[in-house]
């Protein structure tokens, strides 16, 4: 049997494999069955859009058994079923449904793993950067490969892909994670004590303030997810390097997460976030500005601070500032405002900003990054977090 940080890595994989592939090329399989590129970006942003309701719903509901393995294993599931069901030719509307369900369950898988994650690492003595590194690795694994396949494949190569991968999540809930408790004592926590710890998170300044200033630098890489392949085109840079730039960018992460475990300690969630704030304002700023293609691999090494680094204080600060009662709803709201609301919204806005100014739109993302930079500032006034 593999260690426990192994066991945990394999599970963020078979989530991570599944969204490497789904991620980047289910547009190509709804655009090859007839969808309009307006109907794919609907029904790609309603569940991110919906999130605000729906990840906070599903944190409650988890919380509802007495594992915390139990609702993975039944999301991995339902997300399995909703992908086969895409394959029914009913168009629109009927894809619209499904994928809303598959998404909106796959999507709060990551942040309840966190949870069990978290909790092992710092009562284990482990990095959490780890398990959860190797997942990143597996999203490479998985974009990557599916490209290569859908060179000469069918598009119905990613919907048997991601089939899979929601099946491998779901008996590796089962075979993988631990049958860690959701309360500490055991048994299962009454309706009113999980909505009691919500509405707690909900109208608690502290946490509030720290999971908003984290989805602004999270959802400021909104404009570079969705355009900075036609940005780096329209510069002269090729396809093949954009590939390389993005890739450079994920691999500096997950060394930063492997191996930048004992600086993470040192420095602390608070400093960490405003590090990352201040890296996301360099990086947008710069990319605003078209750098030359030299300059682009240590802009692109920012990313590591940008993303990994406000991710990895995010989640020790939620830890922090949540019970291990509200823990799931405290990881699924965090990832409801970085993952969903702003983020969506962040992704329309980019759409207009890159029609109107090209590659200037970046400096709008800088705006959000400071926006969440000046919040991260603020939690130095929050006395929960010292010490």
């Amino acid at each position: 049997m593999p260690s426990l940080p192994v066991r945990l890595g394999l599970f963020y994989s078979a989530i991570f494999v599944g969204l490497g592939a789904s991620a980047p090329y289910i547009p190509v399989w709804f655009a090859r069955h007839g969808l309009s590129g307006a109907e794919i970006g609907l029904i790609l942003s309603a569940p991110m859009m919906a999130r605000m309701i729906t990840a906070p719903a599903i944190g409650v509901w988890a919380d509802s058994f007495a594992l915390r393995r139990t609702p993975l294993m039944i999301m991995g599931a339902v997300a399995a079923c909703a992908y086969v069901l895409l394959t029914a030719p009913f168009g629109f509307w009927w894809w619209f449904a499904v994928w809303f369900v598959a998404a909106s369950a796959l999507s709060t898988i990551s942040p309840l793993t966190d949870v069990i994650v978290l909790a092992r690492a710092r009562r284990d003595g482990f990095n959490y950067g780890w398990p959860r590194g190797i997942g990143s690795a597996a999203f490479i694994l998985a974009n990557v490969t599916m490209g290569v396949l859908l060179v000469q494949g069918p598009a119905d190569l990613v919907l048997a892909w991601i089939i899979a991968a929601a099946v491998l999540t779901a008996v590796g809930a089962r075979f993988l994670l631990p049958p860690d408790p959701v309360r500490e004592g055991g048994g299962r926590a009454p309706f009113a004590e999980r909505m009691a710890g919500l509405k707690g998170l909900l109208t608690d300044g502290g946490f509030m303030l720290a999971v908003v200033s984290v989805g602004l630098i999270q959802s400021a890489h909104a404009f570079y997810y969705g355009f900075s392949a036609l940005v780096w085109k329209a510069q002269g840079i090729p396809e093949s390097l954009t590939g390389i730039l993005w890739g450079f960018g994920v691999a500096i992460e997950i060394g930063f997460l492997w191996f930048m475990e004992p600086w993470r300690r040192a420095v602390g969630p608070r400093r960490l976030l405003v590090i990352g704030g201040v890296a996301a304002v360099v990086r947008w700023g710069t990319l605003a500005l078209s750098p030359p293609l030299w300059l682009l691999f240590p802009i692109q090494a920012l990313h590591a601070l940008s993303f990994a680094a406000t991710f990895m204080a995010s989640l020790q600060l939620v830890e922090r500032l949540s019970l291990p009662g509200n823990a799931s709803a405290a990881q699924t709201v965090n990832s409801a405002f970085s993952g969903g609301l702003l983020i969506g919204l962040a992704t329309i806005g980019s759409g207009a900003l890159y029609d109107a100014v090209g590659a200037y739109g970046y400096f709008a993302m800088a705006a959000m990054s400071a926006l969440g930079l000046a919040g991260a500032l603020r939690l130095y006034g929050v006395r929960r977090l010292d010490g």
